[in-house]
């Protein structure tokens, strides 16, 4: 199954001034398969090396670590030359043998010619707080790449399944003639995508199978994948804590503003309780923290409430399967699914957004003398701040964009809706288009 990122793996490989590469990424997205598909694909050889499997592998950096004599037992451990330029060496869930993160460095600085990639699923939170410091040498801060690798977006779901279609959508405008009459293949499409998610092994299981039983006994086999990871690598104080707010996430979604309560995690904890096993789940990749904004100006981040913020999944088909939403829900729209319909199609927008800008967008709220508004997210793209409105079902009113707009005079603003197909809402399905639409489209408020 293609995957975006391969473009970025090429035009690294490429760069005559490349450092090692690390890919990050939540537990299970596909760093491994994506990153074996690429040295096979583009090297003669791949020196393939897992941490968390071989704990012998630890003593090839123990005696120092200069790279050509670390290059000469990595050979020789797998009775193969590693050729320069032509092997592609990999070091897999790297977050487990520091020592081999810190020979990076010396890669770079004193071998450069040796192509090396790497992952770490929990490289944000496995690590010791103190080698995420600049200072700290343990780290190899400036002498490495990073790329994330996300679960499949929805253009990457309906590559897998459709490869003419996708592909014209990606080239065609979204004045295409054309478009219209794919809207209803779109929908289904991207409803099917609400219920077996982005991670790659669910979306496998559904494309091969076309079983929603076997596709949900996947996600239940990650959900719990995710909560042994609570056990095995987070502080024993903190377990309880992770394990309450991940479970917490669905209904604190369901309610009318979604905003994060701590005391709707458990009655008696509270902020101060919480913060460490937030962050943990933040750092893992599991969550997202979108944050709260009063005003709209750059830089975004001076004007963020740190205090006042939501909390969304990694992924999508995950949210479902946690909540205990039936699949058939999602399809038949019954009035007991419009409310978490509307969080359901949030969170989906959020990792669109995290996709295609790598970094968590904001939102907005304001009192006004009509009652409070609320924007789903603000963006940055290049010097404009872009606010979005998101409608899982009729855009016919978007009061708290209206409000947003007049306020701030802007120029740039994006209303996105599945069941409406005007010339100034972009339909969700499309959400992956947004930098093609922020070209060409304005601030028009129905």
């Amino acid at each position: 199954m293609e995957r975006l990122l391969m473009t970025k793996l090429i035009a690294w490989k490429d760069n005559p001034d490349k450092k090692p590469l690390i890919v990050r990424g939540v537990r299970q997205c596909g760093k491994t398969y994506l990153l074996q598909e690429f040295g096979k694909t583009f090297y003669e050889d791949v020196a393939y090396y897992k941490f968390d499997e071989d704990e012998k592998l630890e003593d090839f950096f123990r005696p120092n670590l200069n790279p050509r004599r670390i290059i000469k037992a990595l050979s020789l451990s797998r009775g193969k030359d590693i050729k320069p330029g032509k092997t592609l060496i990999f070091f897999d869930e790297i977050q487990f043998c520091g020592k081999a993160l810190a020979s990076l460095k010396y890669f770079c600085e004193e071998a450069p010619e040796y192509h090396i990639v790497a992952a770490g699923s929990l490289l944000g939170i496995a690590l010791p707080k103190k080698s995420q410091n600049e200072q700290n040498p343990s780290f190899p801060v400036g002498k490495v790449s990073f790329l994330t690798l996300y679960p499949f977006n929805f253009y990457e779901f309906l590559l897998a399944q459709n490869e003419l279609l996708a592909r014209h959508l990606q080239e065609s405008s979204f004045d295409d003639e054309l478009l219209p009459s794919f809207a209803p293949e779109l929908k289904e499409k991207l409803l099917e995508f609400f219920v077996v998610g982005g991670m790659p092994k669910a979306v496998k299981t559904w494309i091969e199978t076309n079983s929603i039983e076997q596709t949900e006994e996947v996600q239940q086999e990650i959900l719990d994948g995710f909560e042994v990871d609570f056990v095995k690598h987070a502080p024993p104080k903190d377990f309880p804590k992770l394990s309450a707010i991940w479970r917490s996430i669905p209904s604190q979604l369901s309610r009318e503003n979604r905003k994060f309560i701590f005391s709707h995690v458990k009655e008696s904890w509270r902020a101060k309780d919480l913060e460490d096993a937030l962050e943990w789940l933040i750092r893992a990749g599991l969550i997202y923290k979108v944050e709260n904004i009063e005003k709209p100006f750059l830089p975004i981040s001076a004007y963020a409430n740190h205090t006042i913020f939501k909390l969304y999944m990694c992924d999508i088909g995950l949210l479902r399967k946690l909540s205990k939403l039936p699949p058939k829900v999602v399809f038949d729209k019954t009035p007991v699914y419009r409310e978490f319909r509307g969080a359901m199609a949030e969170n989906y927008v959020l990792g669109e957004l995290v996709n295609i800008y790598n970094s968590t967008p904001y939102y907005w709220t304001s009192d006004t003398k009509s009652g409070k508004a609320e924007v789903d997210f603000i963006i940055q793209e290049d010097a404009d701040i872009v606010p979005i409105e998101v409608k899982a079902g009729s855009a016919s009113h978007a009061q708290s964009l209206k409000q947003y707009c007049q306020k701030y005079q802007l120029q740039k603003s994006v209303l996105t809706s599945l069941d409406d197909n005007k010339p100034n809402i972009i339909p969700l399905y499309l959400i992956w288009k947004i930098r093609e639409w922020l070209q060409d489209h304005f601030c028009q408020i129905i």
